[in-house]
């Protein structure tokens, strides 16, 4: 194997994308800025037992772990930061008050999300703590919306779920810890014929719901389909509830939205509401979020939560990335105060000015203008 070469889904990013990307970063974190979001970076890695917190066996799989030398545990390169925004929020701000943080950084994946997806995601989200109600939601998802907009994306399209609907069902029947994994397993593949195997001994009334969830996918009718067909067990009707609220909410601001009562992404990780915005030209999720309220638990401090995060690598792919600006080339010459002067005026004004080096004999290909003397006065010429 050639040394150059890099592992499977791992790649460098090149000037002209990566530019691309620090543009929508800047954006997006400058948006979130102005919000009240405060932008925090966790380190790269630290012990796996809270990296884990909260997430369960969901992030488990997906981490890269490591003997620490100096301690003898182990440790994780980090997967998603939100645990680690969560211990952060727990420990180290301690706020009784709401509290909204944000980040921007790379996380790493021991296998791709999908056959087209890094296993090095460049993730930027926002969290907001300490609210339990409705309210936060919506101002997340308004938030993600935004964040979308500006980084250039248009057409959105947000798919709704609520992992209570799932949850009420399983509790309001008694059904026991492994039927629930089980069935739990089965619904994220949509596997109705398994599914109607594992529902023949259960009660007419739940068997019939759960299997009517995989079929409860689509616009804002299906919640009053729900309404009428699901029992009226509190969880269920308070989260249909909260889904319509939200398609009022939202339905002036985005392109089209729909709902999918089966849909349990993170199901040992989400206690409410969870979302996904998707847009034309990827068939991935590009920006994904929920509500997770009892994350903070592990730490001793299990405040609501909700929140949102999207790849900026995916994201940057949706969006046609900007021509890399040329430069203005400036002659070599020692102790030219006025020159020097002239080179930093221009940068402080945005312009990129690239030095000439003694004894550089090609053309400078990322430059189209050159500053050259005329006439006793520096001006700026096109090469």
């Amino acid at each position: 194997m050639q040394n150059w070469l890099l592992p499977e889904y791992i790649e460098d990013i090149l000037p002209a994308e990566a530019l691309h990307i620090e543009v929508m970063r800047r954006q997006i974190i400058d948006l979130l800025l102005v919000h009240g979001y405060q932008q925090v970076i966790p380190p790269l890695l630290e012990y796996v037992e809270s990296l884990l917190s909260g997430s369960g066996s969901d992030m488990d799989l997906h981490m890269f772990k490591v003997i620490d030398q100096l301690s003898g545990r182990m440790m994780g390169l980090r997967a998603d930061m939100t645990p680690q925004v969560a211990r952060i929020d727990a420990h180290l701000l301690n706020s009784e008050g709401i509290t909204r943080l944000c980040y921007a950084n790379s996380v790493l994946h021991t296998v791709p999300s999908g056959i087209t997806q890094t296993r090095e995601p460049l993730q930027v989200g926002a969290e907001l703590y300490g609210h339990s109600g409705l309210e936060s939601d919506l101002e997340v998802q308004r938030l993600m919306l935004r964040c979308l907009s500006v980084s250039g994306v248009s057409k959105i399209h947000l798919d709704f779920g609520h992992v209570a609907v799932f949850r009420g069902l399983i509790k309001g029947a008694g059904i026991s810890r492994e039927l629930e994994t089980e069935l739990f397993a089965v619904l994220q593949v949509k596997d109705v014929s398994t599914l109607k195997e594992l529902c023949v001994k259960l009660q007419k009334r739940t068997r019939e719901a759960l299997m009517l969830l995989p079929q409860l996918y689509g616009d804002k009718k299906i919640l009053v389909d729900a309404i009428k067909q699901l029992p009226d067990y509190p969880e269920i009707r308070t989260a249909l509830n909260e889904l319509s609220i939200v398609a009022e909410e939202l339905m002036p601001v985005v392109d089209e939205i729909a709902f999918d009562l089966a849909d349990l992404r993170g199901y040992h990780y989400h206690t409410g509401m969870v979302f996904a915005a998707y847009a034309n030209g990827c068939s991935n999720a590009i920006a994904l979020g929920g509500r997770y309220d009892e994350i903070g638990k592990a730490f001793g401090r299990a405040r609501p939560a909700t929140g949102f995060s999207m790849d900026l690598r995916e994201l940057s792919r949706l969006v046609k990335p900007q021509v890399y600006p040329k430069g203005i080339l400036a002659p070599f010459q020692k102790k030219n105060t006025e020159l020097e002067n002239i080179i930093e005026q221009l940068r402080r004004e945005g312009q990129i000015i690239v030095m000439e080096l003694p004894g550089q004999k090609c053309k400078y290909l990322d430059c189209d203008r050159q500053l050259v003397l005329h006439d006793g006065q520096w001006i700026v010429k096109e090469i």
